[in-house]
């Protein structure tokens, strides 16, 4: 590894220059590291003390790439068996359990046994893989303390070999942590001024430190409050360059020009709003006059409508529609599954009324539409014959052109990617408004970060009449006498002529559901089986509680017209249970269905859950939902089961399943890119720095859009966004 020595650094220098080609070239494959800014941006996982062991908590994760401090406890020696060569088994603790290492050579290896005598400590790094039920790391790379304290001896000016604390880097099978710390190495001392991206009454406001002293400390503190200190500083600066980043998307958004839909007295709204046998709730009426202001405008609409489930998100968005119709433009709904776009056509059909459907044409539009029928249907689309257009990824397809395409609804935007949404926008002849619809209740910090270029309407009020829904957890490890229970209560339901829902996670054997969650089990869960449709259905007709009733299967492998055709069945009470993967997860509103259960309940993430019990109690009777889980007590899958059987408030379910589930990539690859992961920002706990960051980014990009003022902020906006970040920002 070389790297110039003499040379000044900038955040922007190709870092081929900086550690030489074959790192460079390793670090671009690994990590899609171009230049020093990525390398420094490649923050320690954690620190070591030299010396001494740190304990990893739990099994360690199969087929991931780990590094771990630990004492050599056993170290031996083999001829194989099998073939000519040589192995090498070494135990080693790291105070938390027994990890195997194993080394294959072809001729002896004394000299590994040597290194790797019991009671030597040192780093151990490799890819976790399973060997008769054991854990083991197979030719790990490691480096031993004692190996190091020899290396010190003989050089005692190697700063790297008096380092009292080691980071410890995420890395790969070709460029392992040490490779990290010895290119960051090449690169730290030769890092020359770097203006700081937050201004300088932000950092003593908040106590900060330079943006050069954080990088500095986070990389190579001696002390640990050195590195905290580094790293509450480059949090708050990861907060504020995204922040100033969608403060941009949202003023620039409003420097588009679009035509105003103002509805007329007398219009279609009128007539819609005089025909409804029900009053909005307060939370309607407030993001319907949210919208009616923002449609009214000269600049294009760019906000989030979010509601619990059955709160009537689907009737403020029909108005939305309507105050289009009114100019003469049309309103594009995109839905992410067949099943819920024939749900939308057929309920916004009905509730429009004869006179309004037949005025405003509502068109259906899905891939698997009949050659005959598409036709028609496109007919009336680039006609402007139809005024609502209904649809899937069909909607996306070149042969769909609108006549006056006005407003874009969303619904369930995360089953859709950037691209997707951004090919729908531009067949608007000017930018058309857009409104994002998902019943998936949003944390705020989420909101502020994925969303935070949108406006936000929040409808939180149920309708009047909606019966509540009893969610039980049914925990087959403690009871497992429970399951034929469960029947039982789902024959009870039936005999007083109502229907139910049985969901499962996949299809058959093996065969996920695409779009269910299917959240891993822990290591502490022994792996399951999914439990399957096609399994579950045979069984169930099997039973004797549930003898004479009609069960029938759907699941996203059937056809269009065969799900098309079970739901109408399902809606008109011809069957009675149906056994169904997510594809009912959302948009299904059977009125007569009273109760649900879930089968593998702790597969499926805590919105999901609360998503699929929002499909009974939508009728004049109390809904039930059982959510079956064989989840031990006391683990994370069976608490996020218990808190959903805890409340029915979406909201409180959202903020805990952001503190249970692992945050990952917040944005998400379909929402922003492929480098987006937060690195410091954590959602789950951060949302005052968030708060706090997107006041200040807010309030400096109103009176400076291009960041001309603070141009290290516009050069961090421009190098925090690598290409399909930008690309996410300009089209979301």
């Amino acid at each position: 590894m070389t790297g110039s020595s003499d040379s000044t650094f900038t955040l922007d220098t190709a870092l081929v220059l900086a550690v030489g080609k074959p790192t460079a070239t390793a670090l671009g494959k690994a990590f899609g590291m171009l230049t020093v800014a990525d390398l420094l941006g490649h923050y320690p996982r954690r620190y070591v003390q030299r010396g001494e062991l740190d304990p990893v908590t739990g099994l360690l994760p199969l087929g991931e790439h780990v590094t771990i401090t630990a004492e050599v406890v056993s170290s031996t020696q083999s001829e194989m068996k099998n073939r000519k060569g040589w192995i090498v088994s070494v135990k080693i603790r790291n105070g938390q359990g027994m990890l195997s290492l194993t080394f294959f050579g072809k001729t002896r290896m004394d000299w590994r046994t040597r290194e790797l005598a019991p009671g030597v400590k040192g780093i151990f790094s490799g890819r976790v893989s399973e060997y008769n039920g054991a854990r083991q790391l197979a030719h790990p790379t490691y480096r031993t303390f004692e190996g190091e304290r020899e290396e010190a001896e003989k050089d005692p000016n190697n700063e790297w070999l008096q380092r009292a604390l080691i980071p410890i880097y995420a890395a790969t099978a070709s460029v392992s942590s040490l490779i990290l710390e010895r290119s960051i190495d090449l690169v730290l001392p030769h890092l020359g001024d770097i203006d700081d991206p937050v201004p300088a009454d932000l950092r003593v406001e908040r106590g900060l430190l330079g943006h050069k002293q954080a990088l500095q400390l986070i990389h190579r503190p001696e002390l640990p409050a050195e590195w905290q200190a580094a790293r509450d500083t480059l949090r708050f600066t990861e907060a504020w360059i995204l922040q100033a980043a969608l403060a941009q998307k949202h003023t620039k958004s409003r420097e588009s020009h679009t035509t105003p839909r103002v509805p007329e007295p007398g219009g279609f709204l009128e007539r819609f709003d005089a025909m409804l046998p029900f009053v909005l709730t307060v939370d309607q009426e407030i993001a319907a006059a949210e919208i009616a202001v923002e449609l009214s405008a000269t600049s294009p609409m760019n906000r989030l409508l979010q509601g619990e489930v059955g709160s009537g998100k689907t009737i403020v968005a029909l108005r939305a529609m309507l105050a289009v119709a009114e100019s003469g433009g049309q309103a594009a709904l995109l839905a992410p599954t067949e099943v819920l776009a024939g749900q939308h056509l057929r309920s916004i059909t009905a509730m429009l009324g004869p006179d309004l459907a037949a005025e405003l044409m509502p068109t259906l539009l899905t891939g698997k539409l009949p050659a005959a029928e598409k036709r028609k249907a496109l007919l009336r689309v680039v006609s402007g014959q139809s005024r609502i257009v209904i649809g899937t990824h069909a909607l996306l397809s070149d042969n769909v052109t609108f006549f006056d395409l006005g407003l874009i609804i969303i619904d369930e935007q995360h089953r859709f990617g950037v691209d997707q949404r951004e090919s729908l926008r531009l067949k608007g002849a000017q930018p058309p408004h857009v409104l994002v619809l998902t019943a998936t209740p949003i944390p705020r910090t989420i909101a502020m970060t994925v969303f935070g270029d949108l406006d936000v309407s929040t409808i939180r009020m149920l309708p009047t009449g909606r019966q509540g829904i009893t969610t039980v957890v049914v925990p087959l490890a403690e009871h497992p006498d429970w399951f034929w229970n469960i029947w039982r209560r789902i024959g009870e339901e039936l005999a007083l002529g109502r229907q139910a829902f049985v969901v499962c996670p996949a299809i058959a054997p093996k065969e996920v559901e695409e779009g269910a969650e299917t959240v891993p089990l822990p290591p502490e869960d022994a792996p399951k089986a999914l439990t399957n449709v096609e399994t579950t259905l045979a069984g169930l007709r099997r039973a004797p509680v549930l003898h004479g009733y009609r069960l029938e299967a759907l699941h996203g492998r059937m056809t269009s017209d065969e799900k098309d055709q079970t739901m109408r069945a399902f809606a008109a009470g011809e069957i009675d249970v149906l056994v169904a993967t997510t594809v009912i997860e959302v948009g299904v509103d059977v009125p007569n269905a009273s109760a649900m259960v879930v089968m593998d309940a702790d597969r499926f993430g805590v919105s999901q859950l609360h998503q699929l019990r929002g499909r009974v109690g939508r009728g004049p009777v109390p809904g039930l939902c059982l959510l079956v889980t064989d989840a031990a007590l006391g683990g994370v899958s069976r608490e996020r089961v218990d808190a959903v059987q805890g409340t029915l408030d979406g909201f409180e379910l959202a903020d805990l399943d952001l503190r249970l589930r692992r945050e990952g990539d917040v944005l998400g690859d379909s929402q922003s890119g492929a480098h987006s992961s937060l690195r410091f920002l954590r959602v789950a706990v951060d949302r005052e720095i968030i708060e706090s960051a997107r006041a200040a980014a807010f309030a400096l990009v109103s009176g400076d859009p291009d960041l001309r003022t603070l141009p290290a902020l516009r050069d961090a906006v421009s190098r925090r966004l690598d290409e399909s970040e930008r690309t996410w920002l300009s089209k979301s």
